[in-house]
């Protein structure tokens, strides 16, 4: 049985890409599998934002995991510029986490002492304060956490990067591959089977978002992962409007260059129908009017959805998956997947590697692909779709 390499990795979404680049950084030889074209589905939908602290309403796992992986972002923009050529445009504007009503005013000066505790800049601006930054801002605004330190990216650009800087490193990445399932003999996984043939390796790491679930289901593996679909659209300005990202429940509105605002996104939980529907873009264009009114008169450019991969407990998996040796996970990242994707592609070559992943102090076991009684994972953890599916829906 000869080796195609040392390791296959299933998808090229910037999660797979980031994963080939940090591990052919590593000397590993790579073969990575996408069954389209590199970075087309949830990665090429994204918005890019660098939302460490504006989406977490904690200060545990995930957003320990998050503010490493935002800190990654300056260095290895210089790093993937070197090796490629390729600008993933990270923008560190801040973002203003906007409050329209009195319970999301409260539950921002809330948040801002629980991450100011853990270390974070976080500052609460009165309105008159928000609109200096921002004159673009509704009159509505009842104020903003201001988090300076959260930033954005162009994210087809960044997975884009990720694919070519791991070819340049000698990993070899190969689209419109069809992956049928896993190789395994006894408890170890040997390589996949695709519509061409079978190629092997010592380890196959799964990334490939929303269909990572389906693709393991066939080895009898239960690490659930379902779609959300999101609708966004963008518009174009004559005059760059805004220099920081806005954010409230339901909507945010990232500026881009050229006096591009990108505005997103709907949430629908279940449904692999990638149609951008009148509803969803009425509902997400009368949001953006509440947080910025002049929005209304830009030009229109263009829509689109994506399917970003959720898990019933919130939290990606990431990691080595217990039932067969050489086998990881690194998916079901939601909202966060442009964020976490380099401490993401970080973790897991030094896994694969077997090297000490101790060294970024983060509790890997909270991303465990292990879903069985006795782990630590599920200790706590929501086990209920339907009541994160709630939580979405009032997003």
């Amino acid at each position: 049985m000869k080796h195609t390499s040392d390791v296959i990795i299933v998808g090229g979404g910037v999660i797979g890409a980031s994963i080939a680049y940090h591990l052919a950084k590593r000397g590993q030889s790579v073969t990575l599998l996408e069954r389209s074209r590199l970075g087309t589905e949830a990665s090429a939908a994204a918005a890019g934002m660098l939302g460490a602290q504006s989406e977490m309403e904690d200060t545990g796992p995930l957003f320990q995991w998050a503010r490493q992986s935002r800190a990654m972002f300056p260095e290895l923009s210089g790093e993937l510029r070197s090796l490629t050529g390729i600008d993933i445009g990270l923008v560190r504007e801040g973002l203003l986490n906007v409050a329209l009503s009195d319970a999301q005013e409260q539950e921002l000066r809330a948040r801002e002492k629980l991450q100011r505790a853990a270390g974070e800049r976080a500052e609460w601006l009165s309105a008159a304060a928000a609109a200096a930054l921002e004159p673009a801002l509704s009159k509505a605004t009842r104020g903003a956490l201001y988090l300076p330190e959260d930033g954005q990216v162009e994210a087809p650009q960044l997975a884009a990067a990720f694919a070519q800087a791991a070819r340049v490193l000698g990993a070899k990445l190969q689209e419109f591959a069809h992956v049928q399932g896993l190789l395994t003999e006894r408890d170890r996984v040997v390589g996949v089977m695709t519509s061409e043939g079978p190629l092997y390796s010592e380890h196959v790491v799964v990334a490939a978002g929303t269909w990572s679930g389906q693709f393991l289901a066939g080895s009898g593996i239960d690490l659930p992962v379902y779609p959300v679909k999101g609708e966004c659209f963008s518009v174009l300005t004559e005059k760059r409007e805004l220099q920081k990202t806005l954010f409230t429940p339901g909507c945010y509105i990232v500026p881009k260059a050229g006096g591009r605002l990108l505005v997103g996104a709907t949430v629908v939980p279940n449904s692999y129908d990638r149609k951008v529907s009148l509803t969803g873009l009425a509902e997400l264009m009368e949001r953006a009017k509440q947080l910025m009114p002049a929005i209304g008169d830009a030009e229109w450019e263009k829509a689109w959805s994506g399917l970003r991969p959720q898990t019933l407990d919130g939290m990606p998996y990431i990691g080595k998956v217990p039932m067969y040796e050489g086998l990881f996970a690194a998916c079901g990242h939601y909202r966060n997947g442009i964020l976490l994707s380099p401490i993401t592609g970080k973790i897991i070559a030094q896994l694969v590697s077997g090297e000490d992943a101790g060294s970024l102090q983060l509790n890997l076991d909270a991303f465990c692909p292990d879903l069985s009684g006795t782990s630590k994972r599920m200790e706590g953890g929501r086990q209920q779709g339907e009541e994160l599916q709630s939580i979405e829906a009032a997003h």
